[in-house]
Formats: structure tokens, sequence, C-alpha cells
């Protein structure tokens, strides 16, 4: 109760220093851990909408099928991640605590731009582990209820935030995902749409980058997508995702490269 910063992460830092994940003292060589790629997000009319795909690797070898890489934040903003699995994992839960800690001390809720001023201090503080290879690159999306508009905001390893316009991609498919998106994305897509439009994204990403999974439809495993809008966070249940999922398989049956859109 000592008055002073409304950051959980000043407090940890001043009593319990050591349960920041960028202070830990790693051992000497080459670690091996599970990473995970890829993120992608795109603003549609009423929102914005974050996905990611489920694969995580550990060099040449899948180490898990059905990773959860995509995280609400608090009621108007998500976080998807890329990079080292455990190390990213608790970066989000810490953010979610500090989201929640400066609204319990300030009794309001934090903007979108000083929440994603706040994850930009989280990146830099685990700037040493990503110098060793553990690094973990954040998407940030969200409602802003000022502005009434969905944001997205993307992250170096450093800690350095972009604004993306109309649509992002971050992990090893990001790339593809992205080409994807430039040919799919109008400003005047529904939520629906735009929820078809990234789950196509991760389809190319996973077509050219060993990394991504893509819709798995004998495991029954697909994507993790999310819409904000101004009535919150949801996921899209897995029935919902099943769906789209499903009908982009068929259609990639006749067009395997993609939609095909007439030559202007």
């Amino acid at each position: 109760m000592t008055p002073g910063s409304s950051s959980f992460l000043d407090f940890l830092e001043a009593h319990r220093p050591e349960l920041i994940p960028g202070r830990r003292r790693l051992p000497e060589g080459v670690i091996e851990a599970p990473h995970g790629t890829t993120i992608v997000a795109a603003v549609f009319d009423g929102g914005v909408v974050l996905a990611g795909d489920r694969r995580a690797t550990m060099g040449n070898v899948i180490a898990q099928r059905d990773m959860e890489k995509v995280f609400p934040a608090d009621e108007y903003s998500a976080v998807g991640v890329a990079g080292t699995a455990g190390l990213a994992i608790e970066m989000v839960r810490m953010f979610q605590l500090e989201l929640e800690h400066y609204e319990k001390i300030e009794g309001t809720v934090l903007s979108l731009e000083g929440k994603a001023n706040r994850l930009t201090t989280m990146i830099r503080g685990n700037l040493g582990m990503a110098m060793q290879g553990l690094a973990v690159v954040p998407m940030f999306a969200g409602y802003d209820l000022d502005l009434g508009r969905g944001r997205i905001f993307t992250y170096d390893v450093t800690g350095g935030r972009s604004e993306e316009r109309g649509f992002a991609a971050t992990g090893s498919g990001s790339v593809f995902a992205r080409g994807s998106m430039k040919k799919l994305h109008r400003d005047d897509l529904s939520g629906q749409q735009a929820a078809t439009m990234v789950v196509q994204a991760l389809y190319d990403a996973a077509d050219d980058d060993s990394a991504t999974g893509g819709p798995d439809l004998a495991r029954k495993i697909f994507p993790i997508v999310s819409l904000i809008t101004e009535d919150g966070f949801r996921r899209l249940t897995e029935a919902e995702v099943a769906e789209i999922a499903v009908s982009i398989t068929d259609q990639r049956l006749a067009h395997p490269n993609g939609p095909q859109a007439p030559l202007l």
C-alpha cells in the first residue's frame, strides 16, 4: 500500500526482482527450447481480429501441435506470441497481471496506447534473454474505446513498437501471411470475413513455412481466432473456426494457391 507507481512490474522490481522473467540467469551453452509461430491480425469494420497457428517447433522437430498463442490481455485487448514458448507465455501472464493491477489501483482501465507502452517495457526487460537466443516477439491488438476502432501494434526484440495499418503478421511465417493478407484485406470487411481472411493467411504461411502449422483436419486442430470489438474480447469457438478451415481446405482442392481474383 506504499504510495508510488501503479505498475505491477515496478512493485516486483522493488520487492521480488528475481520473479521478472528477463532477470533469470541461464546456464552456459546453447539452449533448445520450443518456439512458436505465426501470429496475424487485421482491422475490420468495427474491431480487430487476432489469430495464431498452433505449432511449436524445436529445431527441425515439431515440439507441440496444439499450442495456444493468442490470449486475452483484458476485456478489450489481446496479445499473440511468437518466439520462445515458455518465456512468451510467462510474459503474457505477467502482462495480464500488470493490467489487472493497474485497474485495481487506479480504479480505471488503462488506455490502449498505455497498454501497448507497458508491453514495450516488458519486452525490453527480456533483452538479455533475447541476446542468448530466447527472444519473445508478441503482437498486441485491441479495440480503442476513445477512437472507436481496432488497432494493431507490433514489436521487435528490443521493445521497439510500431502501429500497423490494416493488417500485420509476426513470426517465421509472417512474410507469407502478410503477402496473403495484402491481396485479401479491405477496409469494409465484416468480422466473419476478417476471420476467414486470417485463416487463409495462416494456411498460406503453413504452405511455405515448415514452422507454421495449418489447419489439421485429421486431428481437429485449428487456428485460434479472436475478435475484439466494442463489446469486448471473444474467442471463436472450435466449431466456428473448423467451419472456416474446412471451407478453405475445400476451396484449395480446386485452387491450391488460394482464391482466384480477376485481373483488372
